[in-house]
């Protein structure tokens, strides 16, 4: 068991972590709480999550804000490595499209 943190987790965080142990991947919500291990030292350093919203057949759109707009380009070539490890982390293809918010 971990040491409990000062600061109260959130119930979308401890059940990611309760769905993990038992093989279940949840939502949008797990995919946030888990970007830095999901997307690399790489990806995480220069581009977080800015809105995941999921479509009626159950993908998701996933818009990105880059740290500097100056990655938007670079990030604009890393879109599929991103679609892969996202799907690869949800067993599925779970990633409509990655579009990027300044």
């Amino acid at each position: 068991m971990n040491q409990r943190s000062r600061r109260p987790g959130t119930l979308a965080g401890a059940m990611g972590e309760l769905l993990q142990i038992f093989g279940v991947r949840a939502s949008d919500a797990d995919l946030i709480s888990r970007w830095d291990k999901i997307m690399g030292a790489e990806i995480a350093s220069i581009a977080r999550p800015a809105a995941i919203k999921k479509m009626r057949d159950g993908r998701f759109n996933v818009t990105l804000r880059p740290v500097n707009p100056a990655f938007t380009l670079q990030l604009s070539y890393m879109t599929d490595d991103i679609k892969n490890k996202i799907n690869k982390y949800f067993g599925r293809d779970a990633v409509a499209k990655i579009s990027f918010r300044k």
